[in-house]
This record gives C-alpha cells, sequence and structure tokens, in this order.
C-alpha cells in the first residue's frame, strides 16, 4: 500500500516551484487536500497509476532538493529552537519583579516568535 509520507507537504512549500505545474497541482492535491489516487486520476482523466508515478517522481525531486539545500530542516530547526527561547523568556519574565525590564523581555519573546513564524 502506498503510504503518504507528511514531510513532502513542507517540502512542498519550500521548493514545489521547480516541479512542473501539473506535477505541483497533483502533489498539492494529494497531500495538503488529502485527495485519494482515483479522486487525482478521475480529475486528470489519467489512472491511479499515472498519478502515483506523477507523485513519486515529484516526491523525489523535492527529497533531492532537500538532500542538496536543507532548507526545510533548516526552517524546522529555528522554529524548535526559537519556541524554546521564547518559552525560557517566558520563565525569566515570571520571576522578575522589575516591570521595565519584564515589558522588554516579553517584547524580545514577541520579536523571537514573530521570526520564527
Amino acid at each position: 500500500m502506498f503510504e503518504k509520507n507528511l514531510n513532502i507537504s513542507l517540502l512542498l512549500d519550500f521548493y514545489g516551484d521547480i516541479l512542473s505545474e501539473r506535477q505541483k497541482e497533483i502533489l498539492d492535491l494529494y497531500y495538503n487536500d488529502d485527495l485519494s489516487l482515483a479522486e487525482i486520476a478521475e480529475n486528470y482523466d489519467i489512472s491511479r497509476q499515472g498519478v502515483r508515478s506523477v507523485l513519486k517522481k515529484g516526491e523525489n525531486i523535492l527529497i533531492e532538493m532537500e538532500e542538496k539545500l536543507h532548507l526545510a530542516e533548516r526552517f524546522s530547526s529555528v522554529q524548535e529552537k526559537s519556541s524554546q527561547i521564547a518559552l525560557e523568556l517566558q520563565e525569566i519574565t515570571s520571576s522578575i519583579n522589575d516591570e521595565k525590564i519584564s515589558m522588554k523581555i516579553q517584547a524580545l519573546t514577541s520579536q523571537i516568535k514573530d521570526l520564527a513564524y
């Protein structure tokens, strides 16, 4: 059985523009809109095997790009580290009695969250 690799959805966001329009549409329908192979096949008037072939080729392109550039990996790492920093800053803020410093830490925490997302 053909199982979905949910990481492909993230890779599609980063590298989708290098795919052909058709590949991008089919991968988007499958991974983001959760259409089945049969539904996509019907929409494009091709076989389920044809859809699977387009999916596999597109997935391989996306995976190859990620292996070369690591953009999605770096993005995920920045998000994770930013969240950790924001949590630690919130803990520090709750233990500070100085309102000015507390407000500054909250502002910096907000900026970190904005950068990460």
